[in-house]
């Protein structure tokens, strides 16, 4: 079995995948993914407490770290990929299999800096173009929205990075008193009747059509593309935007499986 961790700076999703001896690639993200968890990253959990709520929800399914074959990781955030390594040292019989530089992707990275892309964008463009060829776009709704492109010979072109929802509505109602938190779903209409849903269709709406506005200027460079959608939020986002084709919640841990292959 693989265990597969993607540790953003707001939400860490860890997915469980059947090993079952054959190419992962071509296949579905969900193919063979047994249980997926999402918790609250924190950069000062030490490798002992991640240990433990691991080995808590493999225990879930009556697995234990012993049945595990392999472990791949993409961090944004140094801390956790060193509590991981060290996890790895300590209760595992094999190293991680971390997207950095010098670890095999199967894709190249057209950048000024190749290190400066963040391994989530590189897990998910690698994902994308085994779905969907390309040239691709990946519009991720995280603690940032990204929009980044695939060329049609799979080459990770850049993208764009804006805000992400809750950031920025946290920003929002962090400065303007007259505001409150509200529930992040869609309004009854664009135009709101009420403070509530005028927030609401700004931040459903307004996310939407931000992606909407960067695939088409992407689009006037490449070309038609495939668009897919994946990250928390892409559930909320993607049925009011006119650009986004299909919602791959699981791309980042297909794209985790898809390195550790080439890499085990």
């Amino acid at each position: 079995m693989l265990l597969t961790v993607d540790a953003g700076n707001t939400q860490t999703v860890v997915g469980l995948y059947e090993l079952d001896g054959g190419s992962a690639a071509g296949r579905r993200p969900e193919d063979g993914l047994i249980e997926h968890w999402r918790i609250s990253t924190s950069a000062e959990r030490t490798s002992d407490e991640l240990a433990v709520t691991l080995q808590g929800f493999l225990a879930l399914r009556r697995i234990h770290f012993g049945d595990l074959e392999g472990i791949a990781v993409s961090s944004g955030v140094p801390k956790i990929t060193a509590a991981l390594r060290d996890l790895s040292q300590r209760y595992l019989d094999f190293e991680p299999v971390v997207i950095e530089p010098g670890v095999r992707t199967g894709i190249r990275i057209n950048y000024d800096n190749p290190k400066e892309v963040g391994a989530d964008r590189i897990a998910n463009a690698i994902a994308a173009f085994d779905l969907y060829g390309g040239p691709t776009i990946v519009a991720d709704f995280g603690t940032a929205t990204t929009c980044d492109a695939v060329s049609a010979g799979g080459e990770y072109l850049g993208g764009a990075i804006a805000p992400g929802v809750e950031i920025s509505m946290d920003a929002l109602i962090g400065r303007a008193a007259a505001l409150r938190a509200v529930e992040l779903r869609p309004p009854r209409n664009v135009l709101g009747k009420s403070t509530v849903e005028s927030i609401q269709s700004g931040a459903v709406y307004g996310f939407a059509a931000q992606v909407d506005g960067l695939c088409d200027l992407i689009v006037d460079e490449l070309g038609p593309c495939t668009v897919l959608s994946t990250g928390g939020l892409a559930d909320l986002i993607t049925p009011f935007s006119r650009r986004i084709q299909h919602v791959e919640p699981w791309l980042t841990l297909h794209g985790l499986r898809l390195v550790h292959e080439k890499n085990a």
